[in-house]
């Protein structure tokens, strides 16, 4: 697989400390400015590699995760992202690896699924670009994908309040507060055959139970008891 491990972080002691350096002063600050609190941390595995599937309503939802677990996490980025060297180090050396937004990006592909089999944890938002609301919207497969095509569960986790923090267009990263819900382990099937019913079926599942820790964590952030009859995650994921 040429050039997959061309953006991938080291595995020699030295980038492992970096990133457990950087993590450290983002997590501090993440939690001093929006009182992040994280619930069904025994959730997320402690070796081995897995899927993190967020929902995305902000710039800080990728900070706010780093909140959830210890462990090295790696990251897919906007291409442009890496345009400047010195930066393209930094975003490499803190687990990021680009994509080209908005194609079927193989090779990016190829980077997930070989950060997987090397045993570390891959966050992909599987909604795609931030969107806004309440509703979790239809998922694109690629978590479900590459999580199946890997043999590894996916490990949904519904993020209230982010929005709030800095929603499309905002310059400034608002006081605001935020809890993180994370939900058992979704198993890949035992086939290991990433079909097309079955990343569907995957897909679906992600889906409702994404909206539900979403709507769970909303309502811990507005200080209220979650509503079960409020679910709104109708629409069918893609």
């Amino acid at each position: 697989m040429p050039k997959v491990e061309t953006f991938l972080a080291g595995q020699d002691w030295a980038s492992k400390a970096f990133y457990a350096f950087a993590r450290s002063l983002v997590v501090a600050f993440t939690r001093l400015w929006t009182r992040t609190t994280v619930e069904g941390r025994e959730h997320v595995p402690r070796t081995g590699a897995f899927v993190l599937a967020p929902v995305h309503r902000s710039n800080m939802d990728t900070p706010i995760v780093a909140c959830v677990t210890r462990r090295r996490l790696r990251y897919m980025g906007k291409d442009t992202m890496w345009k400047y060297r010195p930066t393209g180090w930094l975003f490499s050396a803190l687990g990021g690896f680009p994509v080209v937004r908005g194609t079927a990006d193989r090779e990016a592909l190829q980077r997930c699924i070989a950060v997987l089999e090397a045993g570390e944890p891959l966050v992909l938002f599987p909604e795609g670009e931030r969107k806004s609301g309440p509703t979790v919207q239809p998922l694109f497969d690629g978590a479900a994908y590459v999580a199946i095509k890997a043999g590894v569960p996916i490990v949904p986790v519904g993020i209230g309040g982010s929005e709030a923090v800095m929603p499309k267009g905002a310059r400034f990263i608002r006081p605001r507060k935020v809890h993180v819900i994370v939900g058992e382990p979704i198993l890949p099937p035992v086939s290991g055959k990433a079909t097309r019913s079955a990343v569907r079926q995957v897909t679906a599942e992600l889906h409702a139970t994404l909206q539900r820790l979403f709507d769970e964590a909303n309502a811990r952030v507005a200080g209220r008891r979650p509503d079960p009859a409020a679910a709104s995650g109708d629409q069918p994921p893609r």
